[in-house]
């Protein structure tokens, strides 16, 4: 299946969502349409236009946030002046519900990619009342299992790429290598800072793009520098917090999510998150159906968003008249 045509929002804002942060969201599709939220990677990425191109324009009417810190919200993670303790999980679920109030929205469908797979798990388990199917591409988590994979087990893979990662966070192979980046991706020195966020860029694109990941999207370390510290510095703090989900909690809280349609997108072949999480997942949650595509899966690679506009438009039944109408 094709993706839908370009499309631009119907409307957007600013929502003041406490502690200093507004958030950037907007609307596309269907003001009447079947309600839509897609769950961006990260953390400290943002949405992308082209996600708007997943939804049938005519059935949906598809709701892009931007989470806090990233792309188009305020303060920016990229500023060093912005403070980061309110910048968690939990707040991210909680920004989110106030979102749905404040657009109108009864019940929406989820779609998340990577990292914004663990947001939508929280955010449903935490609200399952208020899902009504959830799309996920790329499943992760955010246990320390999968996150030592990334950071320490993958050097098995890049030893000489891992080595340089070690080196430019002053670390040993046996120290915290994602605290020690927590720590510096915040550091009062500008070329400290910086240093660390190159570093951070350099190991994410060598794990990421093993093997034909992120397709059509540019490498981490090749976009603006701004958008590079968002990421390493949201990213590290996450990453070195177990995203403060408890570990394993997702998959065992999987429970609460009995009776929501779902289905599960991921590469076999993905060395940065191995399928296993998918697997694991989709054992606790049975109305969830799992899709292993051949290669690394990536949710940009033409056969994930395929599978995924497909899914979602298998979705799209319910009538326009059954929503509420938005609230700008």
């Amino acid at each position: 299946m094709s993706l839908f045509p370009p499309i631009e929002p119907y409307a957007s804002g600013l929502l003041d969502v406490g502690d200093g942060n507004l958030v950037h969201w907007e609307t596309s599709g269907h003001p009447g349409g079947k309600p839509a939220l897609v769950v961006h990677d990260g953390p400290g990425a943002g949405t992308r236009p082209e996600q708007r191109r997943l939804f049938d324009p005519d059935r949906y009417r598809t709701v892009l946030l931007d989470q806090r810190g990233s792309g188009r919200s305020t303060p920016s993670a990229a500023d060093p002046a912005t403070a980061m303790r309110h910048n968690k999980t939990w707040t991210l679920v909680d920004d989110i519900e106030r979102l749905r109030e404040h657009l109108g929205i009864e019940q929406w469908l989820l779609y998340a990619e990577g990292w914004g797979s663990t947001l939508a798990l929280a955010y449903a388990e935490a609200h399952p009342e208020r899902v009504t199917e959830i799309v996920l591409s790329r499943v992760t988590t955010s246990r320390r299992a999968e996150t030592d994979w990334t950071y320490r087990g993958l050097n098995r893979f890049f030893p000489g790429q891992w080595q340089e990662f070690l080196a430019a966070a002053d670390a040993g192979p046996y120290d915290d290598v994602v605290r020690a980046y927590e720590r510096l991706t915040q550091d009062e020195d500008p070329a400290v800072r910086e240093r660390a966020v190159r570093a951070w860029s350099r190991w994410h694109d060598t794990v990421h793009t093993a093997g034909g990941t992120h397709q059509g999207l540019a490498e981490l370390s090749e976009r603006p520098l701004d958008e590079q510290t968002s990421v390493a510095r949201t990213s590290a703090r996450y990453h070195a917090n177990g995203a403060w989900t408890g570990e394993g909690a997702l998959i065992r809280d999987a429970v609460k999510l009995a009776g929501i349609p779902g289905v599960l997108i991921h590469g076999r072949l993905d060395l940065a998150h191995p399928p296993v999480t998918a697997w694991e997942l989709a054992q606790e949650w049975p109305s969830a159906e799992l899709r292993i595509v051949d290669g690394p899966g990536d949710p940009a690679s033409d056969t994930s968003l395929a599978l995924a506009a497909e899914s979602i438009s298998c979705f799209a039944t319910a009538s326009a008249t059954d929503h509420a109408t938005p609230r700008p």
